[in-house]
C-alpha cells in the first residue's frame, strides 16, 4: 500500500504527469504556468534550501502570504523533509503574526509581498525565534542580509545544495502519522489555538471525498479561499492527488474575472461568496421589465424542476427537456456564463447557506455541495454530493468518521480526520474532547431519519433574550446579510429584551442608490443618517424577515460608516463576527438602541 504522506503523493504526481500544466499564476502579462515537472524542481530547491538553513525533522516553518504557486511549492518543500508547515493569514496584522512565531517557535519565514514583508520586519531582529525571512515578490525593497533575501536567491543555495541525499532519506522515513501542519484557528474569542494535523488526517479527506465527487485530471480548481484555511489547503491537496489543475485567484475582488479567464470546473467558497453572486442578479433583475421578470422566475422553476430529476436519475420528459432547452438559452446558460461555462459544482462551508440560494444555482446547472467541517477535523465532517444531497443540511458524515448528537445538542465527532490536539496546549486538548474520545465541535445541530445533518448555531453564539428565548444569531444573520445593499451585519441581543443589529452597508451600491434617487450627500456618515436611506433599510430588512418568529427579527439597528475589522478585533480571518469585540467597540451606539 502506498504511504499515506503529502510530500510522497506529490512525487508520485510529478513523476506522472511530467510536462503538463500543474499550477497557473496571473501578472502583468497574464497567466503563466508551472508544469509538474518545474514544480517538483523548486520543491527539491526548497527541501536543499531549508536543509542549508538547519531544519531538523519537526521543525516548523511559517508562510505569511496571499494566495501564490510559491505557496503550495514551499509547503510540499517543507513537508518533503519532515518539516511542518504554520500557515499565516495574508491579512494577519503584526502582532498576529509574532504571536504565531513565539507559539509555534518559528527560525524561518517565508513573506508574500510588501505588507506581510514591513509587518514582520517590526519584529525581525527582536524576535528570539525568527532568524530568516524569505520574499516571494521580487518587486519588494528588502534589508537584503544574509538573513533576509528574495526567494529567487534562496532558491539559488537550494539548487546549489549538494544535500539531495538528505532529501532522499527524508522521503524515505516519511509516515503518515507525521505532523503536516499546526493551522491556528482564527477563533472567535482568546488567542488561537494551533491545530495540529497529520498527513493521516489530510488523506483522510481524499479517500472519503473520491467516492462521492468525479474530479479528475482534466479538472481545474480556482483556488479562492486563503491557502492558510484548512478549508482551502485541505482542498488543494484533494486536488492535485487527482492530477487537477490550480489556478490562484491572488486578489479576491477581482473573482469574476477570474472565473472568466480560468473557466474552473470547480471551486471552495464561504456562503457569502454565493449571496452576493444572487443579490447582484437580483438586484439587476429589479430594473427588468415585468416580462423580463417573469420569463427570469419561469426559467428558475424550469431548471429546478429537470434538474432535481436529472441528478436524481429520474425520467425527465420530452416537454420538460424541451422547457429546460429555452430557458436554459435565454436565462440559465447566462448564469453559468458569468462563472466561466464550465463549472460542475462548488463547494461551501464556514456558515449557513440558504435553501434557497442553493435551489437558484442548482437550477442553472451548477451544484453547490454543502458541508460541515471544523480545523480540527481536517476539516470536513459532512457533504451533501450529487448522489446524495438534501438542500438546507450539510449532507451526510464522510465514510471517515462518525457522528453523534449530545443531550445539549451539541454536535460530536470521532474519526481518522479528527486532530490530535493543540500545539502546546494540553488543558485546551483535553477540554476538546469528551472523556471516551469525542471531539466536541461546539456547535448545535441535529440528525435526521436518513443522517443529513442540520447546523443551528454555534454554542457560544446562541443569544439568549431577557424573555428567555433563544436565538441563533448567525442563521439571521446569514438571512438578512445576503442583501445586495449589506456588506456586514452582527446581531446584539443577548440578556436584552429584543434584537438590534449594526449594519455595514455596501457602500457602492448604496451611493449608487442614493444618486438613481437624488439623495444628496457629502459623506457615508452624512448618507447613512439619511431618514429616506434608513427607511430603505428598513424596509429591506422587513422583506428578508417574513420566515422568523417575533423574537427573531431585528426591532432597532444602527447604519455604519466603516467596516468592521481584523485589526479592531471585531472578525476573524475568515470574516466571521467576533460578537464580543463588537460589543465592546462600539458599546455606546448599543446602548442607545436599547434607551
Amino acid at each position: 500500500m502506498e504511504e499515506k504522506h503529502l510530500a510522497l503523493m506529490i512525487q508520485r504526481q510529478i513523476k506522472k504527469y511530467g510536462d503538463k500544466k500543474a499550477l497557473f499564476s496571473k501578472n502583468a502579462d497574464g497567466w503563466h504556468g508551472t508544469s509538474w515537472n518545474e514544480m517538483g524542481n523548486t520543491i527539491n530547491a526548497v527541501s536543499k534550501g531549508l536543509l542549508e538553513f538547519g531544519l531538523q525533522k519537526g521543525d516548523r516553518v511559517a508562510i505569511y502570504s496571499p494566495n501564490r504557486p510559491e505557496w503550495t511549492i514551499c509547503d510540499y518543500g517543507i513537508l518533503g523533509i519532515e518539516g511542518v508547515t504554520v500557515p499565516i493569514y495574508a491579512t494577519n496584522i503584526s502582532p498576529q503574526a509574532e504571536y504565531i512565531i513565539n507559539n509555534a517557535e518559528i527560525q524561518i519565514l517565508f513573506v508574500g509581498g510588501e505588507f506581510q514583508y514591513e509587518n514582520a520586519k517590526l519584529f525581525f531582529g527582536a524576535n528570539k525565534f525568527l532568524k530568516k525571512i524569505i520574499v516571494f515578490d521580487e518587486t519588494v525593497s528588502i534589508d537584503a542580509t544574509g538573513d533576509i533575501m528574495h526567494f529567487s536567491e534562496f532558491l539559488r543555495i537550494g539548487r546549489e545544495s549538494k544535500k539531495d541525499e538528505q532529501v532522499r532519506e527524508a522521503l524515505a522515513q516519511a509516515s503518515s502519522e507525521d505532523l503536516a501542519t499546526i493551522i491556528y484557528t482564527s477563533g472567535t474569542t482568546g488567542d488561537p489555538k494551533g491545530v495540529m494535523l497529520t498527513h493521516a488526517n489530510f488523506f483522510s479527506q481524499v479517500e472519503s471525498l473520491n467516492p462521492r465527487f468525479d474530479l479528475g485530471e482534466n479538472d481545474i480548481e480556482l483556488c479562492f479561499l486563503p491557502l492558510s484555511h484548512a478549508y482551502q489547503k485541505s482542498s488543494c491537496y484533494w486536488v492535485q492527488s487527482n492530477g487537477a489543475t490550480i489556478y490562484y485567484c491572488e486578489d479576491p475582488k477581482k473573482i469574476l474575472e477570474y472565473f472568466q479567464e480560468a473557466k474552473p470546473t470547480y471551486m471552495v467558497g464561504v456562503p457569502r461568496l454565493y449571496e452576493k453572486m444572487y443579490s447582484a442578479i437580483h438586484e439587476r433583475l429589479q430594473q427588468a421589465s415585468g416580462l423580463k421578470q417573469k420569463m427570469f422566475h419561469w426559467a428558475v422553476e424550469t431548471g429546478k424542476r429537470y434538474n432535481y430529476k436529472k441528478f436524481r436519475n429520474a425520467f425527465i420528459g420530452l416537454i420538460l427537456a424541451m422547457k429546460y432547452r429555452i430557458a436554459y438559452k435565454l436565462v440559465l446558460g447566462k448564469i453559468g456564463a458569468l462563472l466561466g461555462g464550465r463549472l460542475n459544482f462548488f463547494s461551501a462551508g464556514g456558515a449557513p447557506l440558504s435553501h434557497e440560494i442553493e435551489e437558484f444555482f442548482f437550477a442553472a446547472g451548477i451544484f453547490i455541495a454543502q458541508g460541515y467541517g471544523l480545523t480540527e477535523t481536517s476539516p470536513v465532517i459532512t457533504a451533501n454530493c450529487p448522489a446524495s444531497f438534501r438542500f438546507g443540511s450539510v449532507g451526510t458524515p464522510l465514510s471517515i468518521c462518525t457522528v453523534k448528537i449530545a443531550e445539549d445538542g451539541e454536535i460530536l465527532v470521532k474519526g481518522s480526520n479528527v486532530t490530535q490536539g493543540y500545539y502546546k496546549k494540553a488543558e485546551q486538548t483535553a477540554e476538546a474532547f469528551t472523556q471516551d474520545g469525542w471531539f466536541k465541535t461546539g456547535d448545535i445541530g441535529r440528525l435526521d431519519d436518513e443522517g443529513f445533518l442540520y447546523i443551528t448555531d454555534r454554542k457560544k453564539d446562541i443569544i439568549v433574550t431577557a424573555n428567555g428565548k433563544n436565538v441563533a444569531p448567525q442563521n439571521i444573520e446569514s438571512m438578512i446579510g445576503k442583501d445586495f445593499y449589506i456588506e456586514q451585519i452582527a446581531i446584539i441581543g443577548d440578556r436584552r429584551k429584543y434584537l438590534s443589529a449594526l449594519i455595514v452597508p455596501s457602500f457602492e451600491a448604496l451611493e449608487e442608490y442614493a444618486r438613481s434617487k437624488e439623495i444628496s450627500f457629502t459623506s457615508r456618515d452624512d448618507l447613512i443618517k439619511n431618514i429616506q436611506i434608513i427607511d430603505f433599510y428598513r424596509q429591506r430588512i422587513d422583506s428578508h424577515s417574513a420566515e422568523l418568529a417575533n423574537y427573531e427579527r431585528i426591532v432597532e439597528f444602527t447604519l455604519m460608516s466603516r467596516e468592521f475589522t481584523q485589526e479592531a478585533g471585531e472578525i476573524t480571518p475568515t470574516m466571521k463576527i467576533k460578537r464580543r469585540g463588537i460589543e465592546k467597540n462600539y458599546k455606546d451606539i448599543i446602548e442607545k438602541m436599547y434607551h
